[in-house]
């Protein structure tokens, strides 16, 4: 995929999702390297995205982390990555990734799949602020 940015782990969320909404806000107060950009399923270069690495993009209620050109993780691997790289107690966290994916990605998919009853639902994408333009592509 070209135009996307070098050195940089694309982190592909639901833009309508209330709870990804706020997972999204809590990564960029937290991402001190610049490592994120974030991108949402529904966008054109989300659904490219999808695309490109095999997932279907109508059917996942995962966020997606792709690193270009190297790998991409989803549901539990992709929530296990992103809080390895924001550092602190954060990183901590990897600690799940001793239990079996099958356990992480239960877990994961229990909230998934109650995340719209228990912190609702947009009509559209958010629109990101002048000062946080810069993290979305």
């Amino acid at each position: 995929m070209q135009n996307l940015p070098k050195n940089k782990k694309i982190i592909l969320f639901d833009g309508v999702c209330n709870l990804c909404d706020s997972a999204v806000q809590f990564i960029i107060e937290r991402d001190k390297k610049d490592v994120f950009r974030f991108v949402a399923l529904q966008s054109d270069l989300g659904k490219e995205i999808c695309h490109y690495i095999g997932v279907n993009p109508k059917i996942t209620d995962s966020i997606i982390l792709y690193e270009p050109g190297i790998a991409y993780y989803y549901k539990s691997q992709a929530a296990l990555q992103i809080a390895s790289e924001l550092g602190s107690f954060y990183s901590l966290l990897t600690v799940f990734k001793i239990l079996p994916q099958k356990i992480n990605d239960a877990f994961y998919d229990y909230i998934a799949k109650n995340r719209y009853r228990w912190y609702g639902k947009k009509e559209h994408c958010m629109i990101p602020s002048p000062e946080l333009k810069s993290k979305f592509i």
